[in-house]
């Protein structure tokens, strides 16, 4: 298959070029017209596919529930906003929950599903702070413990590649050092750790932060917390939620000037209520939560923030339209960074020949025409 378009993204910038694509791969990136095409995009912009590493679920589904269907239905419909690769990500809860949920990750990967790749598992909690818990059920969060780790670990068949903990709560830092040399990305987060604590859990081996600005120490001139670490250590990965209500617009842009292009990481935190009615009757971790018509979760009855509804492509939008970010620093956050942070970006994050051929056909208003998902068309536009 060969797709050409005069705005292909490759070497950070756009470029008039041919993607010639078998067998899931891109074999060439070569001049715009050197070949006769499959696919001519016009002007359109092809980006490399987006990579969601903070994602409860979407559609109704979320991934606590194990229940294999939804998560396929998840998967298969993903791609609709350009996503193409995801971390499926579980909630605080007790352990036979999250085993289920983790056993249900590893069964779908094993037998087979279409769509978004499943990279592995965001193990977000237990091992939290209560202070800074959000809307992590209080009586699910756990001292962190590595043989507890393991069984989970275990469970999930070796899938889990991110986890979300908070550092002071880790004794010794031993479960981030036990996941950092088993290849399991630490991202602190949920946390009450100050900067000196922050600064160990680096030393320890923690690499990310989770959803930055929420869930942890506000920044202080006197006491930088969290939030100062991100700003200060500019080589540790961090995500952040880019629909402008977790954080505001001018908050985006003091994260992005201070990261730069390489390790700020858009993520959605999406939930179960992702393309459902705004209303109540939805949950997360057990507890009610309502849907707003701002698109933002809230734990119901009260003011307490517990995730988005956001769309990739709409983060996409506010970050280079609304937040001011350079277009490159704002399409690495959301292909090429995450693909490092994981490890994965020999294959993911890139239009680059010998990379899987995940690719998303945006419009100029930043709606998703196609996305290609190792080399198949996902949506019906061009059926």
């Amino acid at each position: 298959m060969v797709i050409q378009s005069k705005r292909v993204w490759t070497a950070g910038q756009f470029i008039a070029a041919q993607v010639v694509v078998d067998n899931g791969k891109i074999t060439d990136v070569l001049p715009f017209g050197t070949l006769p095409v499959d696919r001519d995009y016009g002007n359109k912009r092809i980006l490399p596919g987006f990579i969601d590493v903070h994602t409860h679920g979407a559609y109704g589904f979320d991934t606590n529930d194990a229940q294999p269907e939804g998560l396929r239905n998840w998967m298969k419909r993903i791609p609709e906003e350009g996503v193409t690769s995801i971390l499926p990500t579980t909630v605080t809860q007790m352990p036979d929950v999250l085993t289920a949920a983790l056993q249900n990750v590893a069964a779908v990967v094993r037998e087979g599903y279409e769509g978004a790749e499943i990279l592995g598992v965001h193990f977000e909690g237990p091992y939290l702070d209560m202070e800074y818990k959000g809307a992590q059920p209080p009586e699910a969060i756990a001292k962190a413990s590595v043989e507890q780790f393991q069984k989970y670990q275990e469970a999930a068949e070796g899938l889990i590649r991110y986890i979300t903990l908070a550092p002071e709560r880790d004794e010794g830092f031993a479960l981030t050092k036990y996941c950092s040399r088993t290849g399991v990305v630490v991202s602190m987060g949920h946390s009450s750790a100050s900067y000196e604590q922050a600064i160990m859990g680096i030393a320890n081996g923690a690499t990310s932060m989770t959803h930055v600005y929420n869930g942890m120490t506000a920044y202080h001139h006197r006491k930088p917390g969290l939030v100062g670490t991100a700003f200060r250590v500019r080589d540790i990965y961090g995500e952040i939620i880019c629909d402008g209500c977790h954080s505001h617009l001018a908050a985006l842009n003091n994260y992005f000037q201070a990261k730069g292009r390489d390790r700020a990481i858009m993520v959605t935190d999406s939930l179960r209520a992702k393309y459902c009615p705004p209303g109540g009757g939805y949950q997360l971790g057990g507890h009610d939560i309502v849907i707003g018509e701002d698109g933002l979760a809230r734990l119901a009855g009260t003011d307490t923030i517990a995730g988005s509804t956001l769309h990739m492509n709409k983060g996409l939008q506010i970050l280079v339209e609304e937040a001011m970010i350079p277009f490159d620093a704002a399409v690495n956050s959301c292909t090429l960074n995450p693909a490092r942070c994981l490890g994965v970006d020999d294959r993911k994050g890139r239009i680059v020949a010998g990379c899987d051929a995940d690719m998303v056909v945006l419009e100029d208003d930043y709606e998703v025409f196609q996305t290609y998902c190792r080399g198949k068309a996902m949506l019906p536009t061009e059926a």
